[in-house]
C-alpha cells in the first residue's frame, strides 16, 4: 500500500501541495514561474535585428552581431566553418538556403566533430571542436556570470522582450494557476479590468455555497470595499497586474488617494498635485467626490489644478499671480469660487467665460497625403485601422486607458522612428502602413526636463549661447587678451570660477539627506573667474547676459540676428519671464516642453515633419495653453503635421482632425469611433468625448 502526503482534486486527480499564500505571489520563490522567475517576459533573439538587411552577404555584415568581415576569432569560426559546409559567404543573405544559413545561426548541434582546416593558408587559425552558432553564443553571453556589463547590452541590441513560453505571462508557477474560485485563476482575475473585476466579485456570491460564504465573507467585504475605492477616483480601465512603472503621474496620485480614502484617518492635511493628469472629462466628476469624500471625513484637501471643474468645486480658491515667473509670486484672489468669478484677474476671466480660447473659424486642409495604418492590435486594440491625415493638427482623444497610447506612442511612433531614422524599437503588433515617404521626420516632444543638472539651461539647449560666446571674443579687448569662444564657457578650466567649477554653486552632501546647493562664495553664483568677467559687451559681462530674461535679452540682442532671432522664437512661445541661464532643475514641464519647442521653431524645416505631444497641457494654465497652441499651430502652418493625444477640450475643439478611441476603457475601448472634425464629432452618440465638446463649441 502506498500513501501520499499531497492533496488530490477529486475531478481532474492531480495532486498539490496543501496551498499558502506566498503560492499565488509572484514575488515569492514557492510561487513564481521558474522560467521567468515571476516577470512574465523572458529575453529572446530577435531575427529581424540579427538579419537587418538580408541583401548584405555575410562577409560585409549581413548578420549583424558579426558585422563586415574582420580577424576577430569568432569570424574566422565561421569562415572556417562555412569552408567545411560548402556555405558561400559571399552570396547575399536572402540566397542562401534555409538550412545553411540555419546551419550559420544555430551551429551544427555536435554535427561537425572538428573545424580544424590546416589547407588553407589565408586561415590562420585552427579550431577543434563543434560551431556553436551565433543565435547560442548570444543566449550564453546574455546569460552568462562572467559576461561583462558592457558585453550583455550589446547582446540586448539583438534581442527583445517576449512573453514567457511556460507561464504565458501570468507570472505564476503552473501549480498555482491549477486553483480557480468561479472558473478563473488568480492570474485571469489579475487580467480583468477594475470595472469588470468589482463585477466579477459582486456575483460571486451567488456561486458559493453556505459553508463557502462563511469562509469568504470578511475576505469578499474586504476586497469589495478596496475596489470601490479605485473605481470612485476613475481607475475603472485599469488591471491589478499593470506594472507600476508605466502608470501616468496622475494614475498613481490617484491610486495613493485611493488608499487614503480607505484608511479612513482623520486630522490629516492632504496635499495633491495635478491630481487630473490623465483623466477624462467624464470621470472628473468621481475624482471631485473621492476628495470631498476625504474632505468631510474630517481632513483638510489641498490641490494644485488647472482643471476648471476642480477649481469651480472647491470650497476655497486661491490664485497666485498675476502671471508666471517674476511677474507672478503673489496672491491676486482667495475666497470661495463664485466670489472669484466676480474679479479681474486672468483664472477668474477664463472661469467666468470672459476669455476664452478661440475655436478656429474654418479647419486645415491638410496637403491631401496620409499615413495609414492597418489591423493594429497592441494590448486592446482591436484590429485598429486609422488614417492620419497629413499637415493637419490632429488630436487623439477617448477616455483614459481606452488605447490612445498603445495607437500613438506604442504602435505608430516607433514604425515612423524605424523609419526616418532605424530605430530598433519595436512597434506593437499591426498589419500594415502605407504613406511613410511622405514623411521625412518624427519627433516627439514631452514634459521632461532639458538637462539633469544645474548646468543645463535654455541658453545652451536652444544652442545660441555658442553664438553668444562667438560675440564676446570677438570684442577687442577679449582679442588683446588671447580669449577664444571657450573662454567663456562656465564648463572651460580657463574662464570659469575655479572654486565652484562654473556650476555657480557648491553642493554640501548631508549624508541621508539630499544634497544642498549653496551660492558660491568666490564668485556669488556668476560661474566665471574675474578676468573673464572683465570683458564687456554693451557694457554686460558674460554673466549678466545669463541673468537676463528672454525679453530683456531680446531687446538687448535685436541687432544681433543671428542671436535674435533664437531668443525671440523662446520670448514668442510665452517664455519670455525666464533667464537665459535658468538652471534646467528649476523650469516646469510645460517650460521645458515650450524650450523644445522654440528649438524646434527655429530651425528650418523641411514640412515633412510628423510631430507627437502626449497630453502636452499636463500642469498648464489656461493662458499657457493658449500660448502652446500658438507655437503648435505654427509648426503646422509650416506644412508639418502635429498630433497630440490629450483630454482638454480647449486643444481639441482647435484641432483640424480628431481620432476619437473608445468607447470604454481597457477590454471595452480599443476601436476607432471617429474621424474628422471637432464639428462631425459632436454628432456621434458613442463618443464621450462628443458630450463635452458640444458644449466648447455652443
Amino acid at each position: 500500500v502506498q500513501y501520499s502526503k499531497l492533496l488530490m482534486c477529486e475531478d481532474t486527480g492531480i495532486s498539490y501541495e496543501e496551498p499558502s499564500p506566498n503560492a499565488f505571489s509572484f514575488n515569492s520563490p514557492y510561487g513564481a514561474c521558474p522560467v521567468c522567475k515571476g516577470l512574465g517576459n523572458v529575453y529572446t533573439i530577435n531575427m529581424d535585428l540579427v538579419l537587418p538587411d538580408k541583401e548584405l552577404s555575410v562577409r560585409e555584415g549581413g548578420i549583424a552581431p558579426l558585422g563586415e568581415e574582420r580577424d576577430a576569432s569568432v569570424f574566422q569560426q565561421v569562415i572556417v566553418f562555412a569552408k567545411k559546409n560548402k556555405i558561400n559567404l559571399d552570396k547575399p543573405v536572402k540566397e542562401l538556403p534555409k538550412n545553411q544559413l540555419d546551419l550559420l545561426l544555430f551551429g551544427d548541434k555536435g554535427i561537425s566533430p572538428s573545424l580544424t582546416v590546416d589547407d588553407d593558408e589565408s586561415i590562420p587559425l585552427e579550431y577543434t571542436g563543434s560551431y556553436e552558432g551565433i543565435i547560442p553564443m548570444l543566449k550564453r553571453w546574455f546569460i552568462s556570470p562572467g559576461s561583462t556589463d558592457f558585453l550583455r547590452e550589446w547582446v540586448e541590441k539583438y534581442m527583445e522582450l517576449a512573453v514567457c513560453h511556460s507561464c504565458k505571462g501570468a507570472r505564476l508557477r503552473k501549480e498555482s494557476l491549477w486553483f480557480r474560485v468561479n472558473g478563473r485563476n488568480i492570474s485571469e482575475l489579475s487580467n480583468m479590468n477594475l470595472d469588470n473585476l468589482a463585477a466579477w466579485f459582486d456575483g460571486i456570491e451567488l456561486m458559493l455555497d453556505n459553508k463557502q460564504k462563511a469562509i469568504a465573507k470578511d475576505v469578499l467585504k474586504e476586497i469589495r470595499e478596496r475596489l470601490q475605492f479605485l473605481l470612485n477616483v476613475g481607475l475603472t480601465y485599469l488591471t491589478l497586474n499593470r506594472p507600476s512603472r508605466t502608470l501616468s503621474g496622475g494614475e498613481s496620485q490617484r491610486i495613493r488617494l485611493a488608499t487614503q480614502i480607505g484608511s479612513q484617518l482623520q486630522g490629516i492635511t492632504y496635499i495633491l498635485d495635478e491630481p487630473s493628469i490623465g483623466l477624462h472629462q467624464r470621470d472628473n466628476h468621481r475624482l471631485i467626490e473621492a476628495l470631498k469624500n476625504l474632505r468631510d471625513i474630517g481632513n483638510s484637501v489641498l490641490v494644485v489644478e488647472h482643471d476648471k471643474d476642480i477649481m469651480l468645486a472647491a470650497d476655497h480658491l486661491i490664485d497666485i499671480g498675476p502671471k508666471a515667473g517674476f511677474h507672478g509670486g503673489k496672491i491676486v484672489a482667495e475666497g470661495e469660487p463664485q466670489q472669484i468669478l466676480k474679479l479681474d484677474t486672468l483664472t477668474a476671466g477664463y472661469l467666468n467665460g470672459h476669455h476664452r480660447i478661440a475655436t478656429p473659424s474654418e479647419r486645415r486642409k491638410g496637403n491631401g497625403k496620409l499615413l495609414e495604418l492597418k489591423g493594429a492590435k497592441g494590448n486592446n486594440l482591436q484590429q485598429v485601422d486609422v488614417k492620419f491625415p497629413l499637415g493637419k493638427f490632429i488630436c487623439v482623444t477617448g477616455v483614459s486607458g481606452s488605447g490612445k497610447s498603445t495607437l500613438i506612442n506604442e504602435t505608430l511612433y516607433p514604425i515612423l522612428s524605424k523609419h526616418a531614422y532605424g530605430s530598433k524599437a519595436v512597434p506593437m503588433p499591426y498589419k500594415s502602413i502605407k504613406g511613410l515617404e511622405h514623411i521625412d521626420k518624427v519627433i516627439e516632444i514631452d514634459q521632461s526636463p532639458i538637462g539633469r543638472t544645474p548646468r543645463s539651461n535654455p541658453a545652451t539647449y536652444c544652442g545660441f549661447f555658442t553664438e553668444i560666446r562667438t560675440l564676446f571674443a570677438s570684442i577687442p579687448e577679449a582679442k588683446i587678451r588671447g580669449y577664444n569662444a571657450g573662454r567663456f564657457s562656465f564648463n572651460v578650466k580657463s574662464g570659469r570660477c575655479d572654486v565652484c567649477e562654473g556650476g555657480g554653486m557648491r553642493v554640501i552632501e548631508m549624508n541621508f539627506l539630499p544634497d544642498v546647493y549653496v551660492h558660491c562664495e568666490k564668485c556669488n553664483g556668476k560661474r566665471y573667474n574675474r578676468e573673464t568677467l572683465e570683458i564687456r559687451y554693451k557694457g554686460k559681462s558674460i554673466a549678466d547676459v545669463l541673468e537676463m530674461t528672454v525679453e530683456e535679452a531680446v531687446e538687448f540682442f535685436q541687432n544681433v540676428p543671428y542671436i535674435y532671432r533664437k531668443i525671440k522664437v523662446l520670448e514668442e512661445v510665452g517664455l519670455g519671464y525666464i533667464t537665459l541661464g535658468q538652471s534646467a532643475v528649476t523650469l516646469s514641464g510645460g517650460e521645458a516642453q515650450r524650450v523644445k519647442l522654440s528649438t524646434e521653431l527655429s530651425k528650418r524645416d523641411t514640412g515633412k515633419t510628423f510631430y507627437i505631444l502626449d497630453e502636452p497641457t499636463t500642469g498648464l494654465h489656461f493662458e499657457d495653453i493658449q500660448h502652446l497652441l500658438d507655437v503648435l499651430n505654427k509648426l503646422v502652418d509650416r506644412g508639418n503635421t502635429v498630433l497630440v493625444i490629450e483630454h482638454n477640450m480647449d486643444v481639441i475643439k482647435v484641432a483640424d482632425h480628431i481620432i476619437d478611441i473608445g468607447p470604454e476603457g481597457g477590454d471595452g475601448g480599443g476601436r476607432v469611433l471617429f474621424e474628422g472634425t471637432p464639428e462631425e464629432l459632436i454628432k456621434n452618440n458613442e463618443s464621450h468625448t462628443a458630450r463635452f465638446l458640444l458644449e466648447e463649441l455652443k
